[in-house]
């Protein structure tokens, strides 16, 4: 067990079925490191699956939201569950998409004074309603979010990656699982 990164096991990369080890190692090509939370979810290698199909599914998508829009959702919401985790990974790779230093922590502290559009900010609302309040959702919300500009499709993916990462914000807190530090300067300079 390595408890400065998580409070559960962590599983070795090389005795993954292939099929985990090469998305792992594809990240940690990608990355130059493998994330903690892939190492932690990785000793239940059947749950690592579901949840790298569900990310991917939600997160590489190209069309609809861009990808920096993804990151902003996961960002606010994963600050509003206190997950430092995510707050921190996501909002290095939300500062690598946007090409914005500032951004992962403007949005992680008070995302309606960051330097992001009225359609954004109008995404992140739902979001944080949907975080916060999904038993409130009305027609009145999804109004308001066409008239931004947002599909059916763009708002399934605002609500789907607010209640993923929601998952993905207990399990890291609960865990106790770490950010890597190599997280806290990617995309600062």
């Amino acid at each position: 067990m390595h408890k400065d990164i998580s409070r559960f096991p962590l599983a070795d990369v090389s005795e993954l079925p292939d099929d985990l080890q090469g998305r792992v190692k594809e990240i940690q090509e990608k990355m130059g490191f493998i994330p903690n939370i892939f190492a932690s979810l990785a000793h239940r290698p059947q749950e690592l699956r579901a949840f790298f199909d569900y990310h991917d599914s939600l997160m590489n998508k190209n069309c609809g939201l861009t990808k920096g829009e993804r990151e902003m959702i996961v960002v606010a919401t994963s600050s509003l569950n206190n997950c430092t985790y995510c707050v921190v990974s996501h909002g290095a790779i939300l500062r690598i998409r946007e090409k914005m230093p500032k951004l992962g922590d403007q949005i992680a502290v008070n995302f309606r004074e960051a330097d992001i559009s009225v359609r954004q900010k109008a995404m992140l609302e739902f979001a944080v309603k949907v975080a916060k309040q999904a038993d409130e959702i009305s027609e009145t919300d999804f109004e308001s979010l066409k008239l931004h500009g947002f599909s059916d499709d763009d708002i399934w993916d605002i609500g789907a990656i607010t209640a993923l990462f929601a998952l993905s914000n207990r399990i890291a807190n609960m865990a106790g699982i770490r950010p890597n530090d190599e997280f806290y300067s990617i995309g600062r300079g």
